[in-house]
């Protein structure tokens, strides 16, 4: 398990001792050499720097309390997005000290300037930013034309929640609409359409203050779970389907009713021993759905075929806590484990046993999120309890030849660990305690991460396609 307090088994899941008002740090420029996380110690005296030049755009902020969870909201500003300064819209929920100051927010961030950046970065001189608690720029004001002027703006609009939020997701048909999983062992709808109106007519930052909360019942809640949960995801192809789990093994199927509302199937799926982690719907058969559990197993569903699984396989020797199903490549299934490993499995190997096609050991601590991108079917992101969150690209194979002119190019700049594995892309720190990670589905190459210290918004620079070429 990864995320939680309650007892010593749900102590990975969340911390509550994180106070309001941590996030702040600086981003120096020009590391002295590449420092490899889980291999390399700090001596005495020496300190991590980040190096700007790794990032198309790297931005901090938060929101108050910590989050567990957050989920982007699709917007009307554009389907493919690449010209800075960004603007994008997103839920996330609070696990507070107290479990009447929760609340989900809903917040805007606008103004998220950055600038395009060549693969082999060059020397510049000593130029240092601070990632500001509320807002940060590690390419304040662009010169080079990419980007905008000034810090991003950050709008924020709360609504108080019934204890603290496990989960929380917008259904991606209609993003107003949001699902929260709460640790009262409530199941709850929301309508943030008017908040999103008035985000969506302002540019102003607005006060984080008691003036900026707002009283709103839930459109449903649910009371038939047996325990709390985490695991919930909205249906890609039928608006307002919806499944939730929870640690009594149990799993709910929620449909959508003509009057607005939603018919939860009181008799749940039951095919796991142990809690059910999460759930990820299939992008391309309605009624397919797969699950991850503590006791090891990724189990696929059909919901025409009963409450128990159409398949079910040992997937880790330790909890499985996350899954994420490739809408590109929709044979693929990746999911992350508690021993600190991730893998991914071909669904149309199932039949013959084995249908493991990538397994990585690289993180040494519980991965709490894995996520597909979704625009490029072999990049995959994951973040772990060791403060990583790195980026994946299964198509990149050692090539020595490339391997000898990058070092010939950057003239010893770097002095690159030999044993990391070649698809590995990208490696972000200096968040501690990370949570949850998501790919913007409209702004490519944009990933944004929640942590006990609050959120950062990255775009790092050697992601392909992630800006257009400048070239005539």
């Amino acid at each position: 398990m990864v995320r939680s307090i309650k007892n010593p088994k749900k102590a990975k899941r969340r911390n509550k001792d994180s106070k309001k008002g941590e996030g702040s740090s600086s981003i120096p420029s020009n590391p002295a050499k590449v420092w490899q996380p889980g291999v390399d110690n700090l001596e005495e005296g020496e300190e991590l720097q980040c190096d700007p030049s790794a990032y198309n755009s790297l931005h901090a902020l938060h929101i108050g309390w910590p989050c567990l969870s957050f989920d982007i909201v699709r917007d009307s500003l554009g389907l493919v997005r690449t010209e800075f300064p960004h603007t994008l819209y997103c839920v996330a929920g609070t696990q507070a000290e107290k479990a009447s100051w929760n609340s989900i927010g809903i917040f805007k961030v606008s103004n998220i300037s950055g600038k395009r950046r060549d693969l082999v970065p060059t020397r510049s001189a000593d130029n240092d930013t601070d990632m500001d608690s509320d807002s940060s720029d590690s390419d304040e004001d662009g010169e080079d034309g990419h980007g905008g002027s000034g810090p991003p703006v950050l709008q924020l609009r709360k609504v108080p929640h019934e204890g603290g939020v496990n989960r929380i997701r917008a259904m991606t048909q209609n993003p107003h609409i949001c699902a929260s999983w709460a640790d009262t062992g409530h199941v709850q709808i929301w309508d943030f359409s008017s908040h999103l109106n008035v985000l969506a007519e302002s540019e102003t930052a607005s006060n984080r203050g008691d003036s900026n909360v707002f009283n709103q019942a839930p459109l449903l809640k649910f009371g038939g779970h047996k325990d709390e949960g985490y695991a919930l995801d909205w249906s890609p192809l039928v608006p307002g389907r919806l499944v939730s789990g929870d640690c009594k093994n149990s799993i709910h199927l929620w449909e959508p009713s003509s009057s607005g509302t939603w018919n939860v199937d009181a008799n749940p799926f039951i095919g796991h021993s142990a809690s059910v982690e999460d759930l990820q719907w299939s992008p391309t058969e309605p009624h397919v759905f797969a699950s991850c559990s503590v006791d090891g197993s990724i189990a696929i569903w059909d919901a025409r075929l009963g409450k128990s699984p159409a398949a079910s396989m040992k997937a880790h020797n330790a909890d499985v806590n996350v899954i994420s199903w490739n809408r590109l490549a929709s044979c693929m299934l990746a999911s992350g484990s508690d021993d600190g490993t991730f893998s991914i499995r071909d669904l149309r190997l199932l039949k013959d046993g084995d249908s493991v096609v990538a397994h990585f050991e690289y993180h040494k601590h519980p991965i709490t999120s894995i996520e597909w991108s979704p625009h490029e079917p072999s990049t995959l992101a994951v973040s772990s309890s060791d403060n990583q969150l790195t980026i994946w690209d299964l198509s990149l194979e050692k090539d020595e030849e490339e391997e000898a002119e990058f070092r010939a190019k950057m003239e010893e700049q770097v002095n690159a660990p030999e044993d990391l594995p070649p698809q590995l892309l990208f490696v972000h720190q200096g968040q501690k305690d990370l949570k949850e990670l998501h790919w913007h589905g409209q702004i490519p190459g944009m990933l944004i991460s929640t942590a006990a210290d609050g959120f950062n918004i990255l775009m790092p620079s050697n992601i392909e396609n992630t800006l257009p070429s400048t070239d005539p």
